[in-house]
């Protein structure tokens, strides 16, 4: 896997892993995962302490919290939890493999593909379909449900987003390519994660464009150029 620069925060992590993100941030993070492996250890290290926290707290509270029951079945309790606590770990079977069909991992613009995430694949298919816009830009909506807007990005050579900050918060991964934004150059596995105190103007200059999947919870503020002029009508394309 290439090297990752731009990774969650471990306290996202540990949410993740604890099933507390909200889905579309459990998304982006399960996403960032499947093509970090730093961050697919984190996660299996804080699964284990969850776990292991988990089967510790019964052992410290089970006088206080059955001290109401009879002495008996306290120590009934107590043994076997115990005896779950004591049985050997599951194997895994190192040869099992899952995977999808070529055309079920691949997002296709244009006679171009793309390999994606395991996480982001049920989604090759459930597109709007692509539409261009101006400056070398291609989108296609995914409908997540709820209140965000989520959708895959294409920036040839060149393509560039307006100057933009945001009215709430913009997240996005980088699936293949990179791109620069006058403040950081992302590439492939970076999490790019951005509210209203950051200003950017994202820039693709690889040969091969730049990729990305992102989701907004507010429309975006154009503070540049004639894309100025479309804030007074941003909600009306925002879904």
């Amino acid at each position: 896997m290439p090297t990752v620069k731009f990774h969650p925060s471990e306290y996202l992590l540990s949410e993740f892993v604890q099933g507390r993100l909200e889905p579309s941030m459990a998304l982006m993070v399960s996403a960032h995962c499947d093509m970090c492996s730093e961050c697919q250890d984190k996660c299996h290290e804080l699964t284990l302490l969850a776990a292991d926290e988990a089967l510790q707290a019964p052992k410290t509270k089970d006088l206080e919290t059955f001290s109401h029951f009879p002495v008996e079945k306290q120590e009934t309790y107590i043994q076997m939890m115990q005896n779950i606590t004591e049985l050997p770990a599951l194997q895994t079977h190192q040869n099992f493999k899952c995977s999808a069909e070529p055309n079920e991992s691949m997002l296709d613009l244009d006679g171009k593909k793309f390999m994606l995430p395991r996480s982001l694949r049920r989604y090759a298919f459930k597109t709007q379909g692509w539409k261009k816009l101006v400056g070398k830009l291609w989108q296609a909506q995914v409908d997540l449900g709820g209140d965000s807007r989520a959708e895959f990005i294409y920036m040839e050579k060149g393509g560039s987003v307006p100057e933009h900050t945001h009215r709430g918060n913009e997240v996005t991964l980088v699936i293949n390519g990179e791109f620069e934004d006058g403040v950081n150059c992302y590439s492939n596995g970076d999490l790019v994660m951005l509210d209203g105190q950051h200003t950017h103007a994202p820039k693709a200059k690889d040969d091969e464009g730049c990729l990305v999947f992102s989701i907004v919870d507010q429309p975006l503020h154009f503070t540049s150029g004639l894309a100025r002029l479309l804030n007074p009508f941003s909600h009306l394309f925002y879904k």
